[in-house]
């Protein structure tokens, strides 16, 4: 094997983890407007809807460990 391609190999590997931490940080913040590398991505939602669905799934699975 040669350098370059334990280098590309770490570096590709690196980015998709450095996007897949940024995209997980974007979903667990609740904020309505959210912008990533200097505003070149700017993510806007509505964060009521999704904490309602957040708690209608903990009802259920609170409903299916009461019922264990």
């Amino acid at each position: 094997m040669e350098m370059t391609e334990i280098f590309w190999g770490m570096f590709l590997t690196t980015t998709i983890g450095f996007i897949l931490a940024l995209t997980r940080a974007c979903y667990k913040s609740k904020c309505k407007n959210c912008s990533i590398c200097f505003g070149l991505i700017n993510i806007e939602r509505d964060t009521e809807g999704e904490i309602k669905e957040d708690m209608e799934l903990g009802i259920k699975e609170e409903e299916k460990s009461n019922l264990k």
